[in-house]
């Protein structure tokens, strides 16, 4: 069973991320080929959405910005434990909200 075109998810964007991008959110499509579609496979997809749309800078910054990022799924926070695999196994469906959320400092 593949996606339909209609599928789409959310995507919020906080801190660097949207600094980055210059916007807080967008709207996507789930590649109607990628179906079940897991949240480690969104890491690639949005780099390669944002290198395509603003530049092969944008896109890796962007991919540094994902790779030390936590997410959130329906603003329930994702516990990965930094683990790829487990990313893996978490199932990105039709109209979900997923947050980038970038590490903060403080003092």
């Amino acid at each position: 069973m593949s996606s339909s075109p209609s599928e789409h998810i959310t995507i919020l964007y906080f801190a660097a991320a949207s600094t980055t991008l210059g916007i807080t959110s967008e709207t996507i499509p789930i590649p109607p080929q990628a179906h079940p579609f897991y949240l480690s496979q969104l890491k690639d997809l949005l780099v390669e959405r944002h290198t395509q749309l603003k530049g092969q800078s944008v896109g890796q910054t962007l991919r540094r910005i994902l790779d030390t990022s936590q997410w959130s799924i329906d603003a329930e926070m994702v516990d990965d434990g930094d683990d790829e695999e487990k990313l893996g196994r978490i199932e990105v469906r039709n109209g979900m909200e997923v947050g980038v959320i970038c590490p903060v400092s403080g003092g």
